[in-house]
Protein backbone atom coordinates (compact mmCIF):
# COMPACT_ATOMS: atom_id res chain seq x y z
CA UNK A 1 0.00 0.00 0.00
CA UNK A 2 1.36 3.47 -1.04
CA UNK A 3 -0.08 6.66 0.43
CA UNK A 4 1.20 9.73 0.40
CA UNK A 5 0.21 12.49 3.46
CA UNK A 6 1.39 16.27 2.97
CA UNK A 7 1.13 18.01 6.27
CA UNK A 8 2.47 21.57 7.54
CA UNK A 9 3.58 21.23 10.79
CA UNK A 10 4.99 23.63 13.46
CA UNK A 11 7.72 22.75 15.12
CA UNK A 12 7.60 22.01 19.28
CA UNK A 13 9.65 22.98 21.33
CA UNK A 14 12.55 21.07 21.33
CA UNK A 15 12.53 20.44 18.21
CA UNK A 16 9.43 17.62 18.23
CA UNK A 17 6.99 17.29 15.55
CA UNK A 18 4.02 15.26 15.94
CA UNK A 19 2.47 13.50 12.98
CA UNK A 20 -1.03 11.56 13.64
CA UNK A 21 -2.30 9.27 11.21
CA UNK A 22 -5.43 7.52 12.39
CA UNK A 23 -6.30 6.00 9.63
CA UNK A 24 -3.07 3.57 9.56
CA UNK A 25 -3.34 0.22 11.61
CA UNK A 26 -1.15 0.49 14.93
CA UNK A 27 1.72 -1.40 13.97
CA UNK A 28 2.62 -0.59 10.89
CA UNK A 29 5.87 0.48 9.88
CA UNK A 30 6.06 3.65 7.81
CA UNK A 31 9.17 5.55 6.13
CA UNK A 32 9.15 9.43 6.89
CA UNK A 33 10.46 11.38 4.81
CA UNK A 34 10.80 15.42 6.57
CA UNK A 35 10.94 18.38 4.21
CA UNK A 36 12.28 21.45 5.85
CA UNK A 37 11.57 24.62 3.87
CA UNK A 38 11.91 27.96 4.66
CA UNK A 39 8.95 29.57 6.18
CA UNK A 40 8.06 33.59 5.36
CA UNK A 41 6.90 35.76 8.37
CA UNK A 42 3.46 35.33 7.32
CA UNK A 43 2.95 31.78 7.66
CA UNK A 44 4.34 31.57 10.95
CA UNK A 45 2.53 34.11 12.04
CA UNK A 46 -0.87 32.84 10.55
CA UNK A 47 -0.06 29.36 12.30
CA UNK A 48 0.59 30.81 15.47
CA UNK A 49 -2.41 32.83 15.59
CA UNK A 50 -4.44 29.52 14.56
CA UNK A 51 -2.89 27.78 17.55
CA UNK A 52 -4.02 30.12 20.06
CA UNK A 53 -7.45 30.43 18.81
CA UNK A 54 -7.58 26.76 18.96
CA UNK A 55 -6.34 26.90 22.37
CA UNK A 56 -8.74 29.34 23.26
CA UNK A 57 -11.29 27.64 21.57
CA UNK A 58 -10.90 24.80 23.22
CA UNK A 59 -11.36 26.55 27.08
CA UNK A 60 -7.92 26.75 28.14
CA UNK A 61 -6.77 30.03 29.22
CA UNK A 62 -4.37 32.39 27.49
CA UNK A 63 -0.41 30.71 27.59
CA UNK A 64 -1.63 28.03 29.79
CA UNK A 65 0.54 25.75 27.78
CA UNK A 66 3.24 28.27 28.06
CA UNK A 67 3.02 29.15 31.67
CA UNK A 68 2.76 24.87 32.93
CA UNK A 69 5.23 23.46 30.31
CA UNK A 70 8.32 21.84 32.40
CA UNK A 71 6.66 22.32 35.58
CA UNK A 72 7.04 19.23 36.85
CA UNK A 73 10.63 18.63 35.60
CA UNK A 74 12.17 18.30 38.80
CA UNK A 75 9.21 16.14 40.94
CA UNK A 76 9.22 13.05 39.23
CA UNK A 77 6.14 11.19 38.73
CA UNK A 78 5.62 7.93 40.68
CA UNK A 79 3.09 5.51 39.24
CA UNK A 80 1.76 3.35 41.36
CA UNK A 81 1.15 -0.57 41.24
CA UNK A 82 -1.95 -1.07 38.85
CA UNK A 83 -3.17 -4.58 40.04
CA UNK A 84 -3.98 -7.25 38.72
CA UNK A 85 -5.97 -7.71 35.01
CA UNK A 86 -9.53 -9.74 35.57
CA UNK A 87 -9.40 -12.95 33.18
CA UNK A 88 -12.48 -14.36 32.57
CA UNK A 89 -11.13 -17.17 29.45
CA UNK A 90 -12.99 -20.45 29.23
CA UNK A 91 -10.42 -23.34 30.65
CA UNK A 92 -9.88 -25.83 28.02
CA UNK A 93 -10.80 -29.32 28.66
CA UNK A 94 -9.42 -32.08 27.25
CA UNK A 95 -12.13 -33.89 24.79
Amino acid sequence: MNVALRKKLVVQPGGVIEIRCPELPVGTIVEVIVIVEEATLVELESTQSVNATKQEDLGWPTGFSEQTFGCLRDEPLVREPQGEYETDLPTLSSV
